[in-house]
């Protein structure tokens, strides 16, 4: 009985096991590759009073520097992998991602601690769209629905990973304890993937690396301004001329788009207006969350006398609220429509950054929860529509391009959410001026004039979201 069952069980568990083993491995290398954004914002107070002794400037291009590169390659980074091969790439992408940490870490000044968060952000751009074509290559068509689910429900925690985990290490570690702990995790994932994950046959793809370099160029001088333009003036040459070239660069970027054969990101697909809304409602809903992000470490650490542990934990009820909601999105969609879900996941966001403002050092950390519980409803009903809407519009022949501008619109809606944000408080608060309450007085009242101004950037931006997506239902516009 034994040996006739024995032959027959073993193929069927051994392929099993194996594609588990590289689901579970794709899912922790963007989880990870995820983590470092906001797993940063922790680590913000440390490196404020370090021996580096940044401005509030250059603690924003600390955060924005690897978020920058990371959106700036996502797209280009898809097209590496189909020309010189996914798991090759993906293998380069940790041991990239692994070396800036390391960099990071040994970094004995600013210019070199941006450096490594640049070159982090370049190895996450590099693994994260080879994760997704790995995973549909090992997974057989009937599973790679729950697969894909397992996939991006490890990018949507990655967050919160980021928070709990690099409150782990702040708690008892300086903040290049940080980085040290991720260039063990670099490096073993790097040996899970070489001996998990099957190799994926090549494609032909053209590589448009001017028209990378245009796109974070671009974005890189818009960043510039708005970080800088309270230090050096906002009518100052170097702020005013770099609002200029980044004008410039994305006119640029748009007209070679239009010439190329294969351009990074053809503009001719925002002619769709679902894809259009999609991109723009994604960079706002993440635009918003990394608003919170930036200023709820440095307010639970400066204001409310958290640890870091504490302040890690405290947000964690974020995630939980935002995976409870994000099932039944789609669901609701269904019923009242995507505008009007859309609608109300930003007004929720908005919402909660308002309430938000409201908080100071007496604020109980029950009624904190529920704002921040508030802003996770919208962001859960938002999120899955958006990106439906970016999915439905693509032809098929370009979702490949499709998942990049998902991923670049996500990551630089984050990028300008800090750099606002952060710009905010840099005009109204200047970081280690001082101690007591005073200095907790006048970052609560930044803070809060900064999630006002986010909130009023979502719900502005929200308006042209809503239109774009009533607009596309009307005309029926999708890519097929």
């Amino acid at each position: 009985m034994t040996s006739t069952v024995a032959p027959s069980a073993a193929p069927t568990a051994g392929p099993r096991a194996r594609r588990r083993s590289v689901t579970v491995a794709m899912c922790a290398c963007v989880l990870v590759a995820q983590s470092l954004v906001a797993a940063m914002n922790l680590a913000i107070p440390k490196i404020a009073a370090s021996g580096l002794h940044p401005s509030a400037a250059q603690l924003l291009w600390i955060v924005d520097t690897y978020v920058l590169v990371f959106a700036g390659l996502l797209v280009p980074a898809g097209a590496l992998g189909d020309r010189f091969g996914r798991k090759g790439v993906l293998l380069t992408g940790l041991g990239v991602f692994a070396a800036g940490a390391l960099l990071s870490a040994l970094a004995p000044t600013l210019v070199t601690l941006l450096a490594g968060r640049a070159l982090s952000g370049a190895g996450a751009a590099l693994l994260v769209p080879a994760t997704m074509s790995v995973l549909l290559h090992a997974t057989p068509p009937d599973r790679r629905a729950g697969a894909v689910a397992a996939w991006s429900t490890a990018l949507g925690i990655g967050g919160m990973a980021g928070n709990a985990g690099g409150a782990l290490v702040l708690q008892y570690l300086p903040w290049q304890g940080l980085f040290w702990a991720y260039v063990p995790l670099g490096l073993a994932l790097l040996l899970w993937v070489a001996s998990a994950a099957p190799r994926v046959p090549r494609q032909t793809a053209a590589l448009d690396l001017p028209g990378s370099a245009l796109l974070v160029l671009g974005a890189a001088a818009l960043l510039f301004g708005i970080i800088e333009g309270p230090g050096l003036g906002w009518t100052s040459a170097a702020v005013t001329g770099a609002f200029a070239l980044a004008l410039v660069v994305l006119a640029v970027f748009v007209r070679h788009g239009l010439r190329a054969a294969h351009p990074v990101l053809d503009p001719r697909l925002f002619r769709l207006p679902h894809l259009r809304a999609g991109a723009l409602g994604i960079a706002v809903t993440f635009f918003g969350m990394f608003a919170l992000f930036y200023v709820n470490a440095q307010f639970l650490q400066y204001v409310k006398g958290y640890s870091p542990l504490q302040t890690g934990f405290a947000i964690v009820p974020l995630a939980f609220g935002m995976m409870a909601v994000t099932r039944y999105g789609l669901r609701w969609a269904q019923r009242v429509g995507e505008a009007r879900t859309v609608g109300a996941g930003l007004v929720l966001i908005a919402a909660g950054l308002l309430l938000l403002s409201t908080a100071d050092a007496g604020t109980p950390y029950v009624r904190y929860v529920v704002f921040l519980l508030t802003m996770s409803v919208g962001a859960g009903l938002a999120m899955p529509c958006l990106s439906h809407a970016i999915v439905a519009s693509v032809p098929a022949g370009r979702a490949g391009m499709g998942s990049g501008l998902q991923g670049a619109a996500r990551e630089l809606g984050a990028a300008l959410g800090i750099a606002v944000v952060g710009t905010v408080l840099s005009v109204r608060f200047t970081s280690g001026t001082g101690h007591g309450a005073g200095v907790a007085d006048a970052f609560t009242a930044a803070a809060a004039l900064g999630y006002r101004i986010a909130a009023g950037v979502v719900l502005v931006l929200g308006v042209a979201v809503v239109t774009g997506l009533r607009t596309g239902a009307r005309s029926g516009s999708t890519g097929g």
